[in-house]
Parts: C-alpha cells; structure tokens; sequence
C-alpha cells in the first residue's frame, strides 16, 4: 500500500540591522590596556587642563600646552582605537596584526614621554628655589607623572603589539 505525502516548504528570509558589542575584546591583554591608558589619559588632561592659567605670559605656558595636546592626541586616538575593536570583531582580530598598530604606539609613547618630561622639567625650574610654588604645581607634577605611567602602558602596548604582528 503506498500513501502520497506533500511536503510544502516555505523559506523565510529575514535582515536584521544588529549592532553587536565585541565586548569579549575589553577582557583581552590590549583591551585592558587601552582602558588603563584612556582613564590615565583623562585623568592627566583633566588635571593639565584645569590648572592652565590663561593670564600668564603665553611663552611660560608652552610646557603645559604642549603636554595637553600630546595627552589628548594620545586619548582620542586610543579612544578610537577601543571603539573600533569593541564594534567589529572583523577590526579587533584584524588591526593588532597590522605594523599600524606597531607605529602608533610606538609614535605615541615616544610623543608622551617628551611632552612629561618636559612638563616635569619645566614646572621644577620655573618653581626652583621658591618657598611659595605656583598654584596647581603639585597637580602639575602629578599629572607629568601620570604622564610617564601611560607612556609605560604605550610601550608595553607597543612590545605585544610587535609579538602579535611577527606572528602573522
């Protein structure tokens, strides 16, 4: 005895406009690290920032000036760069093999150790044999150290960013 079946088929297609979060990549070495270097970086530009004092003579603010806009050229740029690895996986497993990442760091830790030590330097000469130190100098001298911690981050960012592009 034979029976007939109809099998009837129906396809559904559908689009989603999804926006997935990569946030497995806030767990990863370099994750952690640009989250360490970008609350360094706010911290440090916050603090610079706040104590500019916008009626000296425009020639004793360059030390200040030049730290702020190095501190946040680095915290834009690392922002960035965390923003694109959090939205697209494609990004986070791609760009860190890339000799990109390898310069920026690099370019980065070298910019941020200049600006603090000059920072550091400056702010001790100008203060140097004075009882009563300008206001702000403590901050300053904290945020030039903070400075020379982020750039330690920039380099130990830049020696695995140059392991993970050796190994392809």
């Amino acid at each position: 005895m034979s029976t007939q079946v109809t099998v009837h088929r129906m396809v559904t297609t559908t689009t989603t406009s999804a926006f997935l979060i990569n946030v497995g990549y806030l767990k990863t070495f370099p994750g952690i690290l640009k989250i360490f270097q970008i609350i360094l970086g706010c911290v440090a530009v916050g603090i610079i920032g706040h104590y500019i004092h916008w009626s000296q003579r425009s020639d004793s603010l360059v030390p200040e000036l030049f730290f702020l806009l190095i501190a946040t050229a680095c915290l834009i740029t690392t922002s960035l760069l965390l923003f694109s690895c959090i939205c697209s996986i494609a990004t986070a497993s791609i760009i860190p093999k890339t000799l990109f990442v390898v310069l920026l760091h690099g370019t980065l830790s070298y910019l941020l150790v200049c600006s603090s030590i000059n920072l550091l330097r400056e702010v001790v000469s100008r203060n140097e044999g004075y009882k009563i130190y300008e206001k702000g100098y403590s901050s300053k001298i904290f945020s030039g150290a903070l400075g020379l911690v982020n750039c330690a981050l920039y380099i130990l960012s830049s020696i695995y960013s140059v392991r993970t592009f050796r190994r392809g």
